[in-house]
């Protein structure tokens, strides 16, 4: 939250309790914040001057799945294709300062980011592609990513802001201008003519992202439930550790994965008929990574993709060097098993998954 704007930041944090453990990590995020905050009027001085007024070129192209889909490595795949622009690393915790003062920023951010994920070691840098989720949940109160700080409330922001369920009109209208702000800022910044958005929290938006622009593509990535369950209790596990502002057992957040998981399968599965008929391929993420050249050519097609021949020699040399990554491995016990049988059974069933 260093990078929120100072409106956003009262607002994310207004009538939350922080934990004393975590009291000093709140001021020390605060003072930062209202610093950096300072600075935010340069860049909406530049966006309205350059950016405001011009229209999108073209719908964007969103990657869907539940976390741990598989959905970054086919970001990054797909970004191989340099008419498509995206969200970058340094985006996410400073999108207030990427029309000014981006290079400062950006170098003194490289020097204390790892190399890679330590929760499943893919490539991380400033200008690599990421989820735009974590710089919308600095560009406005309204982003189900609030959870990371204030964990006892993900039930609520899942409902509010991850499905659309409770949301109101008001702040509504202020998801659909900011994320078109965003957009315009990732295509201007990475010359981009198209966005090509990986964000798991749209799964649940698909309605509402159809009727922003209508003429949308959308890939949904499938993945074996058990391995996403497995992944995604690491990954969140491991992940708000330094987010977090109050304390929440390993038990509720577990419970928490397993239920979000089903309202969002269901939510997507009620929305996407809204989808126009072209404009959706759902894959199997171990059907992409056994041949991921293959598959993304069939998704260009499918999807009536222009730019295939184009990038296809970046995508090889991208997907090449990709070969003999180590991933982590996971290995399911009784309770695991029973979990996600319980819980997810659906999900195995529909897409075919052994029990």
């Amino acid at each position: 939250m260093v990078g929120a704007d100072w409106k956003t930041f009262t607002s994310v944090t207004k009538g939350r309790e922080i934990d004393a453990a975590y009291r000093n990590k709140y001021r020390l995020t605060k003072l930062v914040c209202r610093m950096l905050s300072l600075l935010v009027p340069l860049q909406d001085k530049r966006y309205k001057k350059v950016l405001a007024d011009k229209p999108l070129e073209h719908d964007p192209l969103f990657i869907l799945g539940h976390w741990r889909s598989g959905t970054t490595f086919v970001h990054n795949v797909f970004s191989c294709d340099k008419h498509f622009g995206y969200n970058t690393t340094y985006q996410t915790v400073f999108p207030h300062l990427m029309m000014w003062g981006q290079p400062f920023f950006k170098k003194n951010m490289s020097w204390l980011m790892p190399d890679k994920r330590p929760t499943d070691n893919m490539e991380l840098a400033v200008d690599l592609p990421q989820e735009e989720e974590f710089a919308l949940a600095n560009m406005m109160p309204y982003t189900y990513y609030n959870f990371w700080f204030f964990p006892k409330y993900q039930q609520e922001y899942a409902d509010k802001y991850l499905l659309f369920n409770d949301i109101s009109a008001s702040e509504l209208k202020v998801f659909e201008e900011t994320f078109v702000k965003l957009i315009k800022i990732s295509l201007w910044n990475t010359h981009g003519t198209q966005f090509l958005s990986k964000n798991p929290p749209h799964t649940g938006r698909v309605r509402e992202l159809v009727k922003m622009f209508p003429n949308a593509k959308f890939i949904y990535l499938m993945r074996n439930p058990y391995t996403v369950f497995e992944s995604t209790r690491s990954f969140f596990t491991n992940t708000i550790q330094p987010l977090k502002l109050e304390d929440i057992s390993n038990e509720t957040l577990e419970q928490n994965i397993l239920s979000i998981y089903a309202k969002l399968y269901h939510k997507y599965e009620e929305d996407k008929n809204c989808i126009p008929k072209g404009n959706l391929i759902e894959v199997k993420f171990e059907d992409f990574e056994a041949d991921a050249l293959g598959m993304t050519e069939h998704i260009y097609k499918t999807l009536s993709l222009e730019g295939f021949q184009q990038a296809q020699a970046d995508i090889e040399k991208y997907v090449g060097a990709k070969k003999g990554y180590k991933k982590n491995k996971y290995k399911y016990d009784d309770r695991t098993l029973r979990l996600v049988q319980d819980n997810w059974g659906f999900a195995l069933n529909d897409w075919g998954y052994e029990h």
